[in-house]
């Protein structure tokens, strides 16, 4: 491959700051700490993690093979990346200690560190680079999000590979400009094996484990039981956070324990009896349940908002006038409020109000529940009898659609989900809701049998889009080819202009709002709640929790 030498836009690591999204605790006292002697043994110390943790040990361990939030948050741990993004969405050094681009911006150039090893003692270098790029890429490895974030795609795709330009540069180059790919490389999906486990273990990494979950992050997993515990212990040689972080040098603490909490009750029970350090995946209401002392952080999520996703393929939804009577004939503002307790806010676009240079807020209010407006579309589009349950009929036809809903399902969402077909039955709309096993699911998924799903999905960069409306993204719901879409999607992938790029993502929310592909219900945020003698929880754009520099004062 030859190299272009009309680089520009040099990042470097000095001067650069980290600014992570939101600090918990506060300084230690100024008082002087007692004396040691030799004989005396420096105590051990332990901070411990609730999460819910669903399915991550049904062949959700490999961090470039797993979509799953949870697999992010837990395996961020083992796992370092290329750049790290600050919380105004700038990209510093993190194992790359600078980067240039190249005039045409079809180049990266990455010089990185020299002195990152992983946790089995290799060293981390260009090769290593290269080897888990080809693993993201490769079949077998079967990868949708992190091959996706790094632009590759079987046809249509952007990435073209990764050479080795010397011990510790490596060049990236793709086919036309791709402006996500720093931000890609932030993310936990593009972090880094040892190649030696790459060779020798790649049949292993999906189940994961000690001696197979080797990166070169800040803990290295020694436990793992799966369905109950993750232990970490502190990396010895750990040196080599981003730029700017609050914290440097070896973790904070010796120990982090994660404890896989599926009931709900259970985790808010781990907080209150001190049990947890901290806890994740709490709704509001769980947050309400414990003690006044506790530090609660609410982040709302970038990104996806939670929405039902509709596949017009064929069945019903394949009239617009009847996705449209879908969308208007329930009233979730008043559901989202009750069952959320006012936190989490309704939803009226397919982006979140804290994507960057992306969300389109002459969206808010412009399609308010209306049963009236619901009536006369599907009266239009031909279903006006009624059968003997008060469902609507044509030519002998129950107006009916099949959702189907991915275990475990949160009592929150349970929750709305009734709310939701006890309003569409009003206008003779039957919803039934199929919650199944995640084999089950996948099984119907895969072929796009079923009309509707539903799930939230986290991104700092609209072009998460792209995996949802794009013609074969991997979380496109439907089959059926949109050009214009995917010319706009495309199209805002090759521009670095954030201008451009808003123009086109807004363009591509207004035209959601017109085909109903996409039903957004509300904007989650992520609620940690830890006890008050947590210090050093930092949380990431996400607001999922880092404990590099976290500690906890018993």
């Amino acid at each position: 491959m030859p190299r272009r030498t009309s680089l520009i836009r040099k990042i470097s690591s000095i001067g650069a700051v980290v600014a992570l999204a939101a600090t918990l605790g506060a300084c230690a006292g100024d008082e002087a700490p007692a004396e040691s002697t030799m004989s005396e043994a420096p105590a051990e110390s332990t901070i411990s993690f609730a999460i819910e943790g669903a399915n991550l040990s049904s062949g959700h361990m490999d961090i470039h093979s797993s979509q799953l939030d949870v697999a992010s948050l837990v395996l961020r741990n083992a796992f370092d990346s290329l750049v790290a993004q600050d919380a105004s969405g700038a990209f510093v050094p993190w194992l790359a200690s600078s980067w240039t681009i190249s005039e045409d911006e079809l180049e990266y150039v990455f010089q990185l560190r020299e002195d990152v090893t992983f946790h089995d003692g290799e060293p981390f270098n260009a090769e290593a680079v290269k080897a888990n790029f080809d693993h993201v890429v490769a079949p077998e490895t079967a990868s949708a999000q992190a091959a996706s974030l790094i632009g590759y795609a079987e046809d249509g795709g952007y990435y073209v590979g990764t050479e080795v330009l010397g011990e510790f540069e490596v060049a990236v180059t793709f086919s036309q400009p791709y402006a996500p790919f720093l931000q890609g490389l932030s993310l936990p999906q593009l972090g880094f094996y040892s190649p030696v486990v790459l060779t020798e273990n790649a049949a292993d990494l999906k189940a994961g484990g000690p001696g197979v979950t080797v990166g070169t992050g800040p803990f290295v997993l020694s436990e793992f039981t799966p369905d109950q515990q993750l232990v970490f212990v502190a990396n010895p040689d750990y040196d080599w956070a981003p730029t700017g972080s609050t914290h440097q040098g070896r973790a904070a603490s010796d120990t982090l324990v994660i404890s896989i909490v599926p009931e709900t009750a259970s985790r808010v029970g781990a907080i209150t009896t001190g049990e947890a350090d901290v806890a994740a995946d709490f709704t509001p209401d769980m947050a309400a349940q414990v003690g006044a002392d506790a530090q609660t952080f609410s982040i709302e999520m970038p990104g996806v908002p939670y929405s039902l996703y509709i596949n017009e393929a064929d069945g019903v939804f394949a009239d617009v006038r009847v996705r449209e009577a879908f969308s208007l004939g329930f009233d979730a503002e008043p559901a989202i409020a009750s069952i959320y307790l006012g936190q989490f806010s309704r939803a009226w676009s397919i982006l979140g109000p804290t994507t960057p240079n992306s969300y389109d807020a002459s969206l808010e209010g412009s399609w308010p529940y209306s049963p009236d407006k619901a009536n006369e579309l599907l009266d239009s589009a031909g279903w006006t009898e009624r059968d003997s349950e008060g469902y609507r009929t044509k030519d002998g036809e129950r107006l009916s659609a099949r959702w189907i809903a991915y275990t475990p399902v949160p009592d929150d969402r349970a929750s709305l989900a009734n709310f939701i077909q006890s309003d569409l039955k009003e206008i003779g709309f039957e919803l039934v809701r199929e919650v199944l096993e995640p084999a089950q699911y996948m099984e119907f998924y895969g072929p796009r049998d079923f009309d509707l799903t539903d799930w939230a999905f986290s991104s700092p960069d609209a072009d998460v889009l792209r995996s949802h409306l794009q013609t074969g993204g991997f979380q496109t719901v439907s089959s059926v080819t949109k050009p214009q879409v995917d010319q706009w999607l495309s199209d805002a992938v090759a521009t670095s202009s954030p201008a451009a790029r808003e123009a086109l993502y807004q363009q591509i929310q207004q035209w959601n709002a017109e085909q109903v592909l996409i039903v957004p219900l509300y904007v989650p945020s992520e609620i940690t709640v830890a006890t008050s003698g947590v210090e050093g929880l930092i949380f990431d754009l996400y607001g999922r929790a880092s404990f590099y520099g976290a500690t906890v004062e018993r």
